[in-house]
Order: C-alpha cells, then structure tokens, then sequence
C-alpha cells in the first residue's frame, strides 16, 4: 500500500467524521427537544466546530485554508474608493437607468400607438 493511498484513506475516514459530527448535530437538535434551548445551541456548535477541524486536517481543508489566508492578504492590497468617488459613480449609474427607462417607456409608448393605429 502506497503512502498516496493511505493519505487518501486517511482524508476519507475525516471526512466521514466530520459528516458523522455535522449530522450528530442535527439529529441531536431535533432529538433533544425538551433540553434547554442554550444547551443545544452550544451542543451544535460544538459539533461543528469538531466537523470542521476534522475537515480542517484534510489536504481539502488545508488547501482551503490557504487559499482563505492568501485572499485576506491580497484584500489588504486593494485600494477602496472614497466616498465622494462611490457617490459620483452611484449618481452616474443612477443617472443612466433614469435615462434608459424613459427611453423604454417612450418606446413602448410608440409601439403601442402603432399597434393601436394597425389594429383598428
């Protein structure tokens, strides 16, 4: 047996775990209706916080992991819009959809009349 094999295995079985924790969550919440409402919150929350560790500890989640850390640094590096550029592009946008409806509504309008003209 191969060492990419046995990894792959290994992922499987945390897999399973991780969606044995995630549906032991559910399960529970409805089953043990007549505890505290606190109590099972917290005894979901636990679960999943196990499922996902547990996914967490697969190659999936490390790379995951990874690619969640590396999009954090790159968000650092955007350069936002002020507030007067938002307002000004807002009023552009806002400017053009005013214009394109009542260029709609007149054209519309046009049809309309031709239709009714056609028609009788």
């Amino acid at each position: 047996m191969n060492k990419g094999s046995t990894s792959k295995s290994l992922d499987n079985l945390k897999w399973l775990l991780a969606m044995l924790a995630f549906a032991a969550a559910v399960v529970g919440n409805s089953y043990f209706v007549e505890v505290a409402f606190l109590y099972r919150v917290l005894g979901v929350m636990l679960l999943f916080v196990i499922g996902l560790f547990l996914i967490s500890l697969t190659s999936f989640g490390s790379n995951s992991l990874k690619l969640m850390k590396e999009s954090r640094t790159e968000i650092r590096k955007v350069v936002w819009p002020t507030r007067i550029e938002t307002t000004q592009t807002f009023m552009i946008v806002f400017g053009a959809i005013v214009i394109l409806c009542l260029f709609f509504w007149g054209l519309e309008s046009l049809l309309s009349f031709l239709t009714g003209l056609a028609l009788g």
